[in-house]
This record gives structure tokens, sequence and C-alpha cells, in this order.
């Protein structure tokens, strides 16, 4: 007796595969079925077997055939092929099995869209009041789309809110289909209810936050008219005290004793204390690192105690020692006034930079007063007892300002960390101050700073946010006092992260030159000697930024989002520091670099590489490194 034997192919378990979509045509509807389609999002992280894939693309069929019929399409049909054959081959799970391991099968899904159904009529069930007529949205003639016709209702329904009808009702739309003439008779049913005012307002939830604080806060009041938005932002402007983590708000099914609709808002506090940590790196400052203590509460009126204490200057090119910037701040916020704060801070500072050396002590009395959501002005006292050496020569101060800004910021964001994608950053700061101790001067320091974002989302066709063009600008005048009577520290400087990327911190603006045994001297002859008979060369020289009176910079930089968690950045820097503000800069210095972002719940970190048009310093550093949290601006 023979034996035969056949060859057997083994079959894959579990079945890799590979899906050929087809396009409909609209862009918007490709996206969507993409992102629906589980044959898709389901092939590299739930593998299945040759029958589990047979499965898995019949209930393809239906939902892919729902979304569809979402944009208007109600006759529309959803074609999925295996390998060329039909979900309903009798002869596919053969196939399937048949097919050797290291092969994919292939699936196509093909639609054929039908006619695009229109609205016919548009009726409502029910009695509209008066303000409220031709509110729906919705006109006949436009297109069935699913979400027009859903957001019709909703759209009523706020619109009903917002008017003061806080019992109103907008059931799911009836919708009844003309398959001859491919069109939809489309019916709401409404009831409007009375129109309310605000009832009686409670809290649920505040245990060491004082009541009579979040009622004088409170933006809303019992006896005005109900409005939904009105609601939503007095929730809103309460999570700006900071010291709740999360506000619900519950809205009453029936009118209490005042006649109103009770609101309700329910509170989560946030942990009362907060330790953070910062760090930061740049070859010209070196490294930083310091720790935040907060007492967001400290006497139930949500005051806020911050303690901070960081080391820096941990190596790098424009330090000469290890420092450390430390301060106390205590925030009192609705001082006299609604979104009203004062601010009592204390600080020391030590520094050892290469323009001066700096020990002093500092302290201020701040009062902000915030007049819109996008214009804040503040007024102070500050004081500073210094001592600061330069050049060597020891000098103490003690400087008394009146620092006044105002601040205007559109940008629409809770942090200053989070990545700014549209408006405005602008400030524009007068501080008139006594310097008293070896040399007594009055001087008015100036400042204008301007930050702008666009966001290219139209001229690049990207989703909103991912490509940016942001754009800086800085100017800065110190008046009433001589070049070398202001004190080094109140003197501006160019370089660094701050003002012209890619040059040392302070490095750009007028130095002088020394020689080893040689007095100071403002030009770089200072720093050559001519041997008898021969030409000069240069000897042994310290080179010392000493600052200016005046300062103009501004900065240009495209941001581009790249996956879901990661950016670049292209940027171009430019100013100079002189004794006088000039229109036309008779030095100016750029520098050019780029950069990569990590994008983070708490703000984007922060790597850029630049380099200065020439070099500049006297150890020829050609490119300088910054590490830090936040984008530059």
């Amino acid at each position: 007796m023979a034996l035969c034997c056949m060859p057997y192919a083994h079959a894959a378990d579990p079945q890799a595969y590979r899906v050929d979509m087809a396009s409909t045509g609209d862009t918007a509807m490709d996206a969507t079925l993409y992102a629906t389609s589980d044959l898709i999002s389901l092939r590299g992280t739930a593998p299945v077997s040759p029958f589990g894939l047979i499965a898995r693309a019949r209930g393809e069929s239906d939902r892919l055939k729902t979304v569809l019929e979402s944009y208007g399409y109600y006759q529309s049909k959803v074609s999925i092929e295996v390998d060329g054959m039909g979900l309903n081959d009798p002869g596919l799970a053969d196939a399937l099995t048949a097919l050797p391991k290291n092969r994919d099968a292939r699936i196509a899904i093909g639609f054929a869209l039908g006619p695009l159904y229109h609205v016919r009529t548009v009726t409502i069930d029910g009695a509209l009041p008066g303000s409220a007529q031709g509110l729906l949205d919705l006109k006949p003639g436009a297109a069935a789309v699913a979400a027009n016709v859903l957001g019709a209702g909703a759209r009523l329904l706020s619109a009903l809110e917002e008017q003061g009808y806080a019992f109103a009702k907008v059931d799911p739309p009836l919708a009844y289909e003309d398959q001859t003439a491919h069109v939809l008779d489309v019916s709401f049913h409404v009831e409007s209810g009375p129109r309310v005012t605000i009832g009686e307002i409670r809290f649920e939830g505040l245990h060491r936050v004082h009541e009579k604080l979040v009622r004088r806060r409170l933006l809303l009041h019992t006896g005005e008219q109900y409005s939904a938005s009105a609601v939503e932002r007095a929730r809103h402007d309460l999570l700006d005290l900071g010291v709740f983590a999360a506000i619900s708000v519950q809205v009453g099914t029936a009118v209490d004793s005042t006649g109103g609709v009770p609101i309700t808002f329910q509170i989560r506090d946030r942990p009362r204390h907060a330790v953070g940590l910062n760090g930061a790196y740049s070859t010209d400052l070196g490294g930083s690192a310091g720790v935040t203590w907060s007492d967001r509460d400290v006497f139930g009126n949500a005051e806020q105690l911050n303690v901070a204490a960081s080391v820096i200057n941990m190596g790098g090119s424009a330090t000469t020692g290890l420092g450390y910037d430390t301060s106390v701040k205590f925030i009192e916020p609705e001082f006299g006034h609604r979104d009203q704060s004062l601010q009592l801070a204390v600080g020391a500072v030590k520094q050892f930079l290469q323009a001066y050396d700096q020990t002093a002590v500092t302290s201020g009395v701040t009062l902000t007063r915030k007049l819109t959501k996008i214009w804040t002005v503040s007024a102070g006292v500050t004081t500073a007892d210094e001592q600061v050496m330069q050049l060597g020569a020891t000098h103490d101060y003690t400087l008394v300002a009146l620092p006044l800004s105002v601040s205007y910021d559109s940008t629409d964001l809770n942090s200053p960390l989070d990545d700014p994608v549209h408006g405005m950053r602008d400030s524009i700061s007068v501080a008139p101050t006594r310097s008293l101790g070896q040399t007594s001067a009055t001087f008015i320091i100036s400042q204008v700073k301007f930050a702008t974002y666009f966001d290219l989302e139209h001229l690049f066709g990207t989703d909103p946010g991912r490509s940016v063009l942001a754009a800086r600008a800085l100017a800065g005048l110190a008046q009433g006092a001589g070049e070398f009577s202001l004190p080094p520290d109140q003197r501006f400087y160019g370089g660094g992260a701050g003002t012209i990327r890619g040059y040392p911190y302070q490095a750009v603006g007028p130095q002088v030159y020394q020689a080893a045994g040689s007095p100071a001297s403002p030009t770089p002859a200072a720093c050559t000697t001519t041997p008898a008979g021969g030409a000069a060369t240069p000897v042994g020289c310290t080179i010392t930024p000493v600052g200016g009176t005046a300062i103009i910079a501004g900065s240009l930089e495209f941001r581009q989002r790249l996956g879901r968690v990661f950016g670049a950045a292209l940027f171009v820097d430019g100013g100079q520091v002189s004794s006088s503000l000039k229109p036309l800069p008779s030095e100016f210095y750029v520098g050019v670099g780029a950069g990569v972002r990590y994008y983070t719940p708490i703000g984007p970190i922060r790597l850029d590489v630049a380099v200065p048009a020439r070099i500049y310093t006297s150890d020829g550093q050609r490119f300088q490194v910054y590490i830090g949290l936040g984008q530059a601006f």
C-alpha cells in the first residue's frame, strides 16, 4: 500500500492584514471613516485569527455606513473584500486559512455614496417665545448632515437658556425620509418653560476657604435674569482664585421661594500646600536648580505664600562663581477691590558675573489691578540694599524705586508656561529710581516689550496651533544719569536667552579692555603692545561688559509641532546696547539658531542652539545652548 502526502500550508494565527480604504472625495468624511474603522485602529493592537478577521470585517460595514448617513448619504453602500473575495463568499475562510504565514491578507473597502439628502421642511412642535423665533439655525434646502441637524437643536436650547428659560427642553429631532425625493422632513419638540431669574445661591464642599470671600468674588447675584453663560463665567471666575481643584454647577429643576432658579456650586479644594522643582541650563549662565514651597490658602481668604530658593550660575562662560536667588512672597487677593491684589516680597540674591559681582537684599510692595480680561496695571515701591563690584571697585547702593506698569495679554492662556499660538503679550513699564550711596543719582528706567503670535493654520493647511510664527521686540532707556553713574546692575546688557541668543549673557554692549598691570580702556588698543622695531602684537587681556543706557532687540521665531509631543523651532535674534536709542543702529548684532520642543502638561521643554553672526567673545565661543521650561517668549 502506498501513502501519498500532499503539501500543506500552515495558516497564520494571528492573521496579518493590510487595509486599503477608497476615498469618498470629501476630506472630512474620509478622516471620520478612517478614525471610525476598527479594521484600521485595531490592526496593530488587537491581532485576530483568520475567522476573527472575517467577523471584524463584517461588523465594519454597518459602522462605516452609519458615518456615511451622518453626512447625508442615506442610500449609500459599503463594500468590503478580502483578497478579492466578498465577505459572504463560502470559500473565504478556506482561502484565508491557506495563506502562508508571511503573507498579509489584503482588505479593500469601497463606497457608493448615492444621492446627498437635503432638508425639505423644518417644523417646531411647541410654542417658542417671540425673542427665540428664528434661532433654529436649520433652513430648508440645507444638506441633511446629522451633526448640523442635531446641532440646530442644541443651539436653540442654548439660546433659550441664555434668554432666561432655565427649564427649556429641546428633544432630539425626528426625521422622516422621502426615499424618492431624497429629502428629510425634520421636526423638533420644544418646551420653553417660564422665564426666570437667579434664585438662592448655595455652595457645597467649602472647607477652609471662607464663604464670605467666595460670595464677594461671585459674579452671580440673586434676582438677576438667569443666563447659562453668566453661570459658566461665574464658575470660571471662582476657579481663578487658585484654591479650588474643580467646580461644578447644579441648576435647580423648579423655582424656589425667591421666585428664581436655585444655583448650587459644588466645590472641590486643591491641596493646600505644594512643592515645585525647577531647573535650567545654558552655556553662558550654566545650570540652575531650585525649589518652591507654596501655601495656597494661608488664612482662609485664598492668600498665597510662596517661598523659593535656587542655586544659580553652576558653571557657564558668563559667570565666575556659584550664586543663589531666594525670595518670600505673600499675595493678598481681592485687596480693597475686586480683581485687585497686594503682594509683599523680600528676597536675597548673590551672583558672580563677567560684568559684575552682586550681593543684594530686596523688598517690595506691589498693588496689581486687573482692569479687564486682557488689561492689567500695577504700581508699587521696591528697595534694594546691595553691594556691587565692577572693574575691581566695590560700591554700596541703596535703591528706592516706584515701578509702574501696564500690560496687555490676549493669548487666552492660564499660565505663562503654556504655549501661545495667537494674540499678543505687551507691556510698558516706568521705574523712577533714587540711588543712594557712594554715588547718588536719580534716574528713570523705561521699557517697552511686545510679543505677538500668528497661527499659520490657513497658510500651511495644518491643524490650529501647530504652525506658529512668533515675534518680539524690546526697547529700553535709562534717563537722568550717565552710563557710569548708574549702578552696574541697573544698566542694560544684551546677549542671552532674553535678548540675543547666540551671544553670551551680557556680552553685547559697551565693554572695557584691560591688559595685565594696565588701566582699563574702552578700546581694544589696551590689549596690544608694540615692541621696539616691531608691529603691534596682542597680549593677555580681560574683557568686561559694562552695559549701556539704551537697548533695542527683536526676535522672529517659527514653531512647528511634530507629531503629538514633539516640535521644532527656527529663530533669528538681533539687537544693540548703547548710550542712546537709535532707530538705525550703527552696530547690530544678530544670532540665528534652531531648537526642539518636547510638550508636557505643564509646558514645552525647550532646547535651543544658537550661533552669533560674528565671533564676539574673548574665548571665541561659536555657539550657545539653552535648556528650559516654556517657550523663549
